[in-house]
């Protein structure tokens, strides 16, 4: 079973990756590199320091200076390849992937059974992808300087000026372009481009993803940023009178978002039932309650899984309503983040 899979934030696979300054898109991206594309190849991805994890990274890091990363390049090697595509899956960290590959015919309906284990708003209107795990867009605060009543409603808050030099942003993270794209998508261009000026004009410090903004929130170098809420678990996990916390907008506008990880079975696949049975496994109770402790996300699929209490319940959460499917258009925000001059 040949599976694409790009950067599960959080994840046994994501922290071997960014304890050596590698995301997995780009280890994907490499392994690419070194095998080609189509003639039957695998990618592989391992678990924390096994001999096959430890050698891939290596070779990984060797290649660091000659081939130039791209978190894409799993997503566009499938739309390339089209009818001659060798993979099954395609399990990957944002919705608009997922988006991109349903519009473009290259996924095949998943089984009911599987789709009605999730609520319609975290699947394809279509049934051709289904979320495995949730990620809800926070803002992490500093709670020896702030508390929840400080901070404004929805995003556009943050415009005041009186957060100037307070903030801070990962503008060329895939986790903030998605929630720009959501944004477009809800408020549109014109409303979009107005957010992005005013905090621009607020002045956040530029970090190169979210963990870093944790830590610059936690130790006062800045007051507050913007970050999917999972980040702060593992900081809590060692220390928890850490000083940081989630902070979910009480508004339920685009700043309170909830992304999704998810998986669709292309449908060049010659494995479906083995495909099938995939899917089926990350929505089973074991794989739900595994992204539920370890990766801290939301569990999409198990209602009866014990949520980490400090958690919010996603029924509890004022979110905005969007077909996720719609998050797909990411050169368009790209291209206003361009044009804007922050990336």
């Amino acid at each position: 079973l040949f599976i694409a899979l790009t950067m599960l934030d959080g994840g046994a696979t994501a922290d071997i990756f960014e304890q050596r300054e590698l995301s997995a898109p780009y280890l994907c991206y490499v392994t690419q590199e070194l095998t080609g594309r189509g003639e039957g190849m695998r990618y592989w991805t391992g678990y924390r320091y096994t001999p096959r994890a430890m050698a891939v990274l290596v070779r990984a890091r060797e290649l660091s200076e000659t081939v130039q990363p791209d978190e894409r390049a799993l997503l566009v090697a499938i739309l390339e390849e089209g009818d001659n595509s060798p993979a099954d899956i395609y399990y990957g960290q944002d919705a608009g992937a997922l988006g991109a590959l349903a519009r473009a015919g290259r996924l095949s309906p998943l089984p009911e059974d599987a789709l009605n284990l999730v609520e319609p708003r975290f699947r394809s209107p279509e049934g051709l992808w289904v979320g495995t795990s949730g990620r809800a867009r926070v803002v992490i605060y500093n709670t020896a300087s702030l508390t929840e009543s400080d901070l404004p409603d929805d995003i556009f808050g943050f415009c005041d000026a009186r957060w100037q030099g307070r903030l801070g942003w990962a503008p060329t993270n895939g986790s903030f372009q998605a929630f720009i794209t959501a944004m477009r998508v809800l408020e549109g261009e014109a409303r979009t481009r107005e957010w992005l000026t005013c905090m621009q004009a607020n002045e956040p410090l530029v970090f190169p993803g979210n963990a870093p903004i944790v830590q610059a929130v936690a130790a006062g170098e800045i007051e507050a940023g913007f970050v999917n809420h999972y980040y702060l678990f593992g900081f809590l996990k060692d220390n928890p009178a850490y000083p940081a916390r989630n902070y979910h907008f009480r508004a339920g506008d685009t700043g309170a978002m909830i992304n999704v990880a998810g998986v669709g079975i292309v449908n060049t696949s010659d494995n479906k039932e083995a495909a099938q049975a995939f899917v089926r496994f990350l929505l089973r109770q074991s794989s739900q309650q595994y992204f539920n402790t370890q990766t801290n996300e939301y569990p999409l699929a198990a209602p009866n899984v014990e949520l980490n209490p400090l958690l919010v319940p996603l029924s509890q959460l004022q979110t905005p309503q969007i077909d996720l499917t719609n998050l797909e258009n990411l050169d368009g925000t790209l291209q206003l983040l361009q044009e804007l001059g922050i990336l």
